[in-house]
């Protein structure tokens, strides 16, 4: 089974920000081909040899990490475009879900400038994030941002980029994405998923199945 068609076949991506005109599908039936660069089958086990980029290591525009307040985004990203509830949206995960596993009915998605963070009373997470002219991240000493090229990802992410994919995704069109390890211990179920477009990279996302 090819490196990417389990996490697709469960992917349910739902930005919804019309100011952007960057909206991602929100359903299945909209991711309409996945295929690998070459034609070989890749065992699933090479997944947890695909390099790791921990919360820990990540900056975000070079002042916050994954997780901040509320002030904190005000202070960094502005006014949000707009807001949807979480719960609208129809994903089985949240971010900031409740020690029970259950979910507040009021927690919202922040888009903003193609971005998407949840928001959780005053605690606020990055999920979906797009590299543009001023937003970028600093993972440990490397830059990462809109005109990071796909010769620059070789140098920092070999063994991902080597396993790269093509996806059509619905007002995107074909996307290169790669993925990465979360924990460096193979523990969380999740990955990051960095997206390529016209040779450069294009935004993150932090995707955890159902």
């Amino acid at each position: 089974m090819k490196f990417f068609t389990l996490i697709f076949l469960t992917i349910l991506f739902s930005c919804q920000n019309n100011s952007t005109k960057t909206k991602i599908a929100s359903n299945i039936d909209s991711i309409k081909e996945i295929k690998t660069e070459k034609k070989s089958e890749i065992d699933l086990h090479d997944i947890n040899k695909a390099e790791v980029m921990l919360e820990k290591d990540l900056s975000f525009n070079g002042k916050l990490g994954r997780y901040f307040t509320l002030n904190e985004y005000e202070n960094v990203f502005g006014k949000p475009d707009s807001i949807v509830l979480v719960s609208k949206t129809e994903l089985c995960n949240y971010i900031f879900e409740n020690e029970d596993g259950s979910k507040d009915l009021e927690d919202k998605f922040f888009y903003k400038d193609g971005s998407r963070f949840e928001n959780s009373k005053n605690k606020v997470a990055v999920d979906e994030f797009r590299f543009t002219k001023k937003n970028f991240i600093k993972f440990k000493n490397i830059i990462l941002n809109s005109e990071t090229t796909k010769e620059d990802l070789k140098k920092y992410f070999p063994y991902a980029m080597k396993h790269i994919e093509y996806i059509d995704v619905y007002n995107e069109g074909t996307t290169e994405v790669i993925q990465l390890r979360e924990d460096d211990q193979n523990k969380s179920d999740g990955y990051i998923l960095l997206f390529i477009k016209n040779n450069n990279l294009q935004y993150m996302h932090w995707w955890f199945p159902c």
